[in-house]
């Protein structure tokens, strides 16, 4: 253990001293606020609050609560792992929030932080003006599998397909599926996007596929090379894989079918490509150029 973190064991004792020192230690080495938190103040107060087992919401009673011995071990062995290793604070929690749902996480997935939430926790609206019509859904590159569970909330009478290349990571949603009760409604497909799909079709595809490119991949900060780097970079303008889902996915959306897919900065990239398609910009929290929404006539 490093002096910083040996002393801090000894001479720290109530939650605001901790929080305290780790805002200062987080904002010394520079850490990167990419993964569920923007900032030094707030991914202190969750690593902390969540070693504790407390209230995620409820910091101000517990900031003049002392630590016992074990537990001033624990905030500290967490705090030094984010620091020294540089670990996103979702794979030391194991824990990725998503609006009011929290996921199971690992190194196996890329960490949940996708746009399209957004978007089905308000069951795309106004797109999809009756959510009680979808009947079935895709999730391209699952992971997780968050966004597969946040489909079947958001559309109940849809049977939804999840589908990763990774078995690693399938077998994390799986995990997720079945803490959410949904195996009868969510089926998990190891596939390389639509290869091994055959003609199913569906009325809703979203995908939050690899997308960084070749030169932004060379320069993440640490964190990021904790995640899974099939998940992260593809080919050289990072449009790869949605080259191929532009190419595949009409055969697979149903004749009022829409597509939903989050292609990170590369709006610029996409639109020169592929002149021709009436790309539809979603307005996220990000803003209006990280998600598209085609209809299926459009990709015809």
């Amino acid at each position: 253990m490093s002096d910083y973190f040996s002393g801090a064991t000894h001479n720290l004792h109530t939650v605001r001293d901790w929080l305290r020192f780790a805002v200062s230690r987080f904002n010394q080495a520079k850490l990167f606020f990419g993964h569920g938190s923007g900032n030094a103040y707030d991914e202190a107060a969750y690593l902390i609050l969540h070693t504790l087992h407390l209230p995620l919401d409820r910091l101000d009673p517990f900031l003049d609560a002392h630590l016992t011995d074990m537990e001033r071990a624990e905030v500290s062995n967490i705090l030094q792992q984010r620091v020294e290793q540089r670990v996103p604070a979702a794979y030391l929690t194991h824990e990725a929030l998503l609006g009011d749902f929290s996921f199971y996480v690992d190194e196996r997935v890329i960490v949940p932080r996708s746009f399209i939430a957004e978007l089905l926790l308000e069951q795309l609206a106004p797109w999809i003006a009756e959510p009680e019509e979808i009947g079935s859904a895709l999730d391209l590159c699952t992971g997780s599998g968050c966004l597969a569970i946040l489909a079947a909330y958001a559309f109940p009478n849809a049977c939804i397909d999840a589908v990763d290349l990774s078995a690693a990571a399938l077998s994390v949603a799986e995990r997720n599926v079945s803490d959410y009760g949904l195996q009868d409604r969510i089926s998990l497909i190891e596939s390389d996007l639509f290869a091994k799909l055959g003609g199913r079709q569906y009325d809703l595809i979203v995908s939050n596929p690899p997308y960084v490119d070749a030169a932004s991949v060379a320069a993440l900060p640490p964190e990021y090379l904790h995640e899974p780097k099939l998940a992260l970079g593809s080919g050289s303008d990072g449009l790869d894989a949605t080259r191929i889902i532009l190419e595949h996915a009409a055969q697979h959306l149903s004749a009022n079918g829409l597509l939903v897919v989050e292609i990170g900065h590369n709006r610029e990239v996409l639109e020169a490509a592929y002149p021709n398609l009436p790309f539809t910009w979603l307005d996220v929290s990000g803003g209006d150029q990280f998600v598209f929404m085609l209809h299926r006539n459009d990709l015809s």
